[in-house]
């Protein structure tokens, strides 16, 4: 009865979305200047320029893709990657905490570990956890994140995406002449009395207003024949804020979470003949952390991470004939971690890659795509002993544009992996992309969504006794799924943009840690259905208030409703995945002008569930946050950002606390020196 309810009420919401649209907009297909803007900007629709990051001209997914720039990661003066996508695009994540500590975003109802992350195109997810640690990348360094919703992407053709792609371009040409820069921040909590571990009363401690300190360091060098650009962050983290304690119903002060680490990253781009590239990158990465084993424990671990990647990218946008393009890359990366509680554990991950994707575009109507990539693991653990793996796969995708305003991608990809029961799998999708009008486009997915289990969960060692006991699975089977989607968007130059997505996905086989009378081990159990809706309208008001140029208002909403199927639930159990709250809405507003900008933005998430059988529950949360910048002269920029404006208490993870009311001051600085 419910999910009857449900799934007619969500099917209908997209239909008066588009209806709404139709009989609002009618008028202006009346326009015809307006329809040959909209008729120029099909192109734009239609292909994406990638910078020397992947093949030029690459055709744009069916699916529904975000782009955040440049501008708006600067503006935005977030403290990591994971903050960054929940202040932008509303996405959901958990923390245990505070800067540095453990961070998974959710896409679509899945978390890190089934969202593939890309740096510059190649997959970077640790085979050892399937997450990829989102604190370990310098946001200075990123100069646009693409963010593609739902499962088997056809734009980069990776595996393991069952929420989506997440890829982040650090490469690129830089302008010609010296570039340099930097900028300094200091973050604080408000001070205020406390009771510590002893339940005795502390008085404030002033040191938590200069609690963390960043600092950021740039350099890049631009000329005809190359370009070169060098990043560099330093970070110490307290960690000190005050939380609500319901255990003991007192207020507490957040100790023995400290952290200091820092990165270094660098490109090369050397400029070819006939417009190739070729692309050197490289980065490194260190964090000394203190991490605590519950939010309100006083047993604290010792936590070192290490990793690097070094990458050698090829880009011909015409190999050997004019309608021929490929890129082709090899990576290496290495993760160390190194824990230290009672015990020492250790685990050295490294991998090597190679990818090579070609274009061919046969004619007007018709592109073809198609290649391959393979991986190489090895992991030497003082708990999962020495293991290795070897996993990949080749595919093709046709790119059919017979009538000009529809787009038909057909795509399948055979995945390999030495492990497991399952060598080969096809993977499957097959999207639709249609403008009936210049301002409406229609697009539409249906695919296969598939993931090989980790290295946790195949071979975590025996260790406890009785009910404690912790064992990895060997024979686990990898996850599996179908999903699709329905999207509607409305484009009216740059003044408005109102998009609409269903989606439903439903997944077989999904890995979870459940315990048994042979204590915690991962089994095969996992099968879920969920659907929703995602809706996001923002307007852009050209103005002269002042020095006020443009107002931007923006509103985004999703509704996601989710069935576990799992350890004996059924459809009447109405039993929700945990973390993945059914509400999430949010706010934006954007106020600039030509030396600055005030952008004011809302993010609110309704009750959420800690666990499989929803008795723990997470309280609804909503956070403000408003982010200040202002010019000073050519050189200088001074900012501002106030998050959780409210000082709401609440837990994005179970029994971890995060922050209340905090604040960023900082100032930025670039000097450019143009080329003679």
């Amino acid at each position: 009865m419910g999910f009857r309810f449900y799934a007619k009420r969500i099917v209908l919401l997209p239909l008066l979305f588009a209806m709404l649209l139709f009989s609002l907009f009618s008028q202006e297909a009346q326009d015809q200047d307006d329809q040959q803007q909209e008729e120029e900007n099909w192109e734009d629709f239609l292909f994406i320029e990638d910078e020397g990051i992947t093949v030029t001209g690459t055709a744009e997914t069916t699916q529904e893709i975000k782009v955040i720039d440049k501008e708006e990661i600067i503006r935005r003066n977030a403290p990591d990657l994971a903050t960054l996508l929940q202040e932008t695009l509303d996405l959901g994540f958990t923390r245990y905490g505070g800067y540095g500590n453990q961070a998974d975003i959710t896409l679509r109802g899945f978390d890190s570990e089934r969202i593939a992350f890309l740096i510059d195109g190649v997959p970077v997810n640790s085979a050892q956890s399937g997450e990829f640690e989102l604190s370990q990348i310098d946001l200075n360094a990123i100069e646009r994140i693409e963010v593609i919703y739902g499962g088997s992407d056809t734009k980069y053709n990776v595996s393991g995406a069952l929420g989506g792609v997440i890829n982040i371009v650090t490469a690129k040409g830089q302008k010609p002449g010296l570039r340099l820069g930097g900028s300094l921040a200091n973050a604080g909590f408000l001070p205020g009395y406390s009771w510590n571990f002893d339940q005795k009363k502390e008085k404030p401690h002033g040191e938590d207003l200069f609690d963390t300190q960043n600092l950021s360091l740039f350099g890049s060098y631009g000329a005809e024949m190359f370009s070169l650009k060098l990043n560099g962050f330093f970070n110490r983290v307290g960690n000190h804020f005050l939380f609500f304690d319901r255990i003991t119903e007192s207020t507490r002060r957040k100790v023995n979470n400290e952290i200091y680490d820092a990165g270094l990253s660098g490109s090369f781009i050397w400029n070819l003949p006939d417009s190739a590239k070729l692309i050197a990158s490289a980065s490194v990465y260190y964090g000394d952390k203190n991490i605590p084993t519950s939010g309100n424990s006083p047993i604290k671990g010792k936590q070192q991470d290490f990793s690097t990647r070094q990458n050698i990218m090829f880009d011909a946008p015409m190999a050997f004939i004019d309608t021929l393009s490929t890129e082709g890359s090899i990576t290496h990366s290495w993760q160390t971690l190194r824990y230290k509680q009672s015990s020492e554990s250790l685990h050295d991950e490294h991998s090597i890659s190679a990818i090579n994707r070609w274009t061919w575009y046969t004619n007007d109507a018709v592109t073809l795509g198609f290649g391959g990539d393979y991986r190489f693991i090895t992991l030497d653990s003082t708990d999962m002993g020495d293991r290795s793996r070897h996993d990949g796969g080749v595919y093709i995708t046709a790119e059919f544009q017979i009538i000009k305003k529809i787009l038909i991608i057909p795509s399948v990809k055979l995945l390999f992996c030495n492990a497991g029961s399952q060598l080969i799998t096809p993977v499957p999708k097959l999207g639709f992309a249609f403008k009936p009008l210049d301002f409406i486009t229609i697009k539409n997915n249906y695919f296969r969504s598939f993931k090989y289990p980790d290295f946790e969960d195949l071979y975590w060692p025996s260790s406890g006794m009785g009910s404690s006991k912790t064992e990895g699975n060997p024979n686990l089977k990898p996850e599996d799924g179908w999903g699709g989607d329905v999207g509607f968007s409305y484009r009216f130059k740059e003044l408005l943009t109102l998009e609409s997505t269903f989606f439903i996905q439903w997944t077989v086989d999904s890995i979870h840690w459940s315990s048994g009378a042979d204590g915690w081990k991962p089994v095969n159990v996992g099968e879920a259905t969920f659907f929703g809706i995602d809706s996001k309208a923002r307007f852009t008001i050209p103005v002269k208030l002042g020095p006020i140029e443009k107002i931007s208002p923006g509103v985004s909403y999703q509704y996601m409703r989710s069935y576990l199927l799992s350890y004996g639930y059924t459809w009447q159990s109405e039993k929700r995945i945990p973390y993945m709250p059914e509400h999430t809405a949010g706010l934006s507003l954007d106020v600039s002008w030509g030396t600055g900008s005030v952008l004011l933005s809302g993010h609110y998430e309704t009750l959420r569930y800690g666990d499989t059988s929803n008795t723990a529950k997470l309280d609804p949360h909503f956070l403000l946050t408003l982010a200040v910048n202002q010019e000073i002269g050519q050189n200088f920029n001074v900012f501002a950002t106030f998050r959780n404006m409210t000082n709401t208490s609440y837990e994005s993870f179970k029994d971890y606390p995060m922050p209340g009311f905090n604040f960023t001051l900082g100032v930025r600085a670039v000097f450019d020196v143009p080329a003679k």
